[in-house]
């Protein structure tokens, strides 16, 4: 009797206890709330990262990178991770889903890399403040004077910075630990010249300009006191540069975030490699007698087309015209653009074209600087790497990767309509998640997708151009193989080289600089060809499934729209909305 009185209280509590779905509307909305107070908290974990967000709350502020702040990440991540199991995803929004699973992915991204990847142990790289004051310099968010104030206060905390850092570095490797000297050498001048100059032209009292130049001084102290150590340290165990396949899947896992495995991606990359030298072959045939006419026809059918882009890559600017080079044709993209109504371009948010910052130098040749979601109106940067210091052999080779067809693809890439375009919407989507969370693999990809895109619109329709575009989507395929094979499969250098010079058709200061980038980086180079290969192969899915409705102006402008998400939630979600 009493058995089955206390099964009847038990079986009358579970169902008290079971709560009615929430409102749809009222449950989202609490998300909302979640990941409103998530941002906030997330740059108080993260300030440097909320500066160049164009989130200007916390810029006086450097974490100093210890033990406790290792713990306070970790902490934040768990504790996070925790208050996502409370939600429901079924009950959530479509945007809401999305943004559920980047805060997760990231959480766990950022578990991973303080306790497996630990790279704040090898990569002395990772220490350097320049950057972060170089954005509050440069910054147009408030008066010179404000931000001048902010940062004389985060100047505080350099010191221990880089104590902190000096703590944390065992036995890193060889390549990262010349990176850091390099970055931080460079960057140093934005204290010596960058911050002299601002606080001349700036309205404090000559005791205010006094006290930030002298304290600026104790700051370029510590950054070379930490270069100093560097060149001294005595590292008789240098860790490999080689990431290792375990933690490059873990890796590829958070930063890709692709619906492809890495396994998956290398083989398309080398299944792809080989369509293109098909493809290029019977153009470089085609344009033998143009170009090579009194030469002997080699029965490789690699040699062929080496020599057909040889002769053609002679066609270049010159180092002292680069720059300008690229300036003058960004305007030219943008006008194509429009008359082929291929995608609305917002002519309000300026595009600047400058020298690479030296705190930048060492890693890519050309890149952008986006504003933030905070500060959506500021300028986006064109980073131009110099050739400055160069020997002529050397600049004649950059060059040559670089002539005149390739110089134009690379402005489609970087600048219009690839990176600028592409984050300009990003600022402009519904959701600061996906902006701030921003996807590598969308990001790379959509811009080496815009290359094809406009070759295929038309854009400077040539035979030399379609050579010289397979020759550039090339790069964007063994980027691919080269990050995977040397950082799991111990691709040796002289391999690598071997590979970009004469089957990827890479001049030697190119394969080089690859190289260079492949042993400072890991993943990324994987990024380009995973992001194409998962716009392209979904762009032809619904063009081969609308048939004439099929509108890419408006599959464009739709695929924007959602920020800088993961590709394979953008298409579940433009699919899911195609379907209703």
């Amino acid at each position: 009797m009493k058995k089955a009185s206390l099964l009847l209280i038990l079986v009358l509590l579970s169902f008290s206890c079971k709560k009615e779905p929430k409102d749809p509307q009222v449950f989202n909305s609490q998300f909302d709330n979640y990941k409103n107070n998530f941002v906030e908290k997330l740059w108080k974990v993260y300030p440097d990262w909320a500066t160049n967000q164009g989130f200007h709350k916390y810029d006086s502020v450097i974490k100093v990178p210890n033990a406790d702040y290792r713990k306070e990440q970790v902490a934040f991540a768990e504790s996070n991770l925790d208050s996502l199991k409370t939600y429901a995803i079924e009950q959530l929004s479509d945007n809401n889903v999305t943004d559920y699973y980047m805060i997760k992915n990231f959480l766990e991204g950022a578990v991973y890399s303080v306790n497996e990847l630990k790279s704040y142990e090898w990569d002395p790289s990772s220490y350097n403040v320049c950057g972060s004051f170089a954005e509050i310099l440069n910054g147009n968010y408030d008066s010179l004077e404000n931000r001048l104030k902010s940062f004389n206060l985060k100047m505080d905390n350099v010191p221990a910075f880089y104590e902190a850092a000096k703590a944390n570095v065992k036995n890193p490797t060889i390549e990262h630990t010349q990176l850091a000297i390099d970055q931080n050498s460079g960057g140093a001048s934005v204290f010596t010249v960058d911050l002299v100059k601002f606080v001349g032209e700036s309205k404090l009292s000559d005791t205010e300009k006094k006290a930030i130049l002298e304290k600026s001084k104790k700051t370029v102290v510590a950054i070379t006191d930490y270069v100093d150590w560097l060149k001294k340290l005595d590292n008789k165990t240098p860790r490999s540069f080689r990431l290792g396949k375990e933690l490059f899947d873990k890796k590829f896992k958070y930063e890709i975030q692709s619906g492809y495995t890495p396994d998956e991606i290398y083989k398309k990359a080398v299944d792809h490699k080989t369509e293109l030298h098909a493809k290029m072959f019977e153009l470089a045939d085609k344009l033998w007698p143009k170009y090579c006419a009194t030469e002997i026809k080699p029965t490789d059918k690699l040699k062929v087309i080496k020599m057909v882009i040889d002769k053609i890559s002679l066609q270049h600017t010159t180092p002292e015209k680069f720059q300008s080079e690229i300036e003058k044709q960004i305007p030219e993209l943008v006008a194509y653009v429009k008359a082929k109504e291929l995608l609305y371009i917002d002519p309000s948010k300026p595009l600047v074209v400058r020298k690479e910052p030296d705190y930048m130098a060492g890693v890519a040749g050309a890149s952008i600087s986006s504003p933030g979601p905070y500060d959506k109106n500021a300028n986006t940067y064109y980073n131009v790497g110099s050739m400055s210091g160069w020997d002529a052999a050397r600049s004649e080779s950059y060059l040559r990767e670089y002539n005149d067809y390739i110089l134009q693809i690379l402005n489609i890439h970087e600048a219009v309509p690839g990176h600028y375009t592409q984050l300009v919407y990003s600022n402009q989507a519904p959701s600061i998640i996906k902006s701030i969370f921003g996807n590598g693999a969308m990001i790379e990809g959509w811009a080496v997708y815009t290359e094809r895109m406009m070759l295929e619109s038309g854009y400077k329709n040539s035979d030399e151009m379609w050579l010289m575009y397979y020759k550039w989507n090339l790069r964007a395929t063994y980027n691919t193989i080269l990050d995977y094979s040397i950082h799991t499969k111990n691709m040796s250098k002289e391999t690598a080289i071997s590979l970009m010079i004469n089957e990827a058709f890479q001049q030697q200061a190119e394969a080089d600089g690859k190289w260079k980038r492949a042993t400072l980086s890991q993943v990324q180079l994987c990024s380009y060809f995973t992001g194409y290969t998962e716009i392209y192969e979904f762009r032809e899915a619904l063009k081969k499934e609308q048939g004439d409705k099929f509108n890419l102006k408006k599959f464009h402008e739709e695929f924007l729209s959602y920020g800088s998400a993961p590709v394979k939630y953008i298409k579940e979600l433009m699919t899911k909305k195609k379907a209703k």
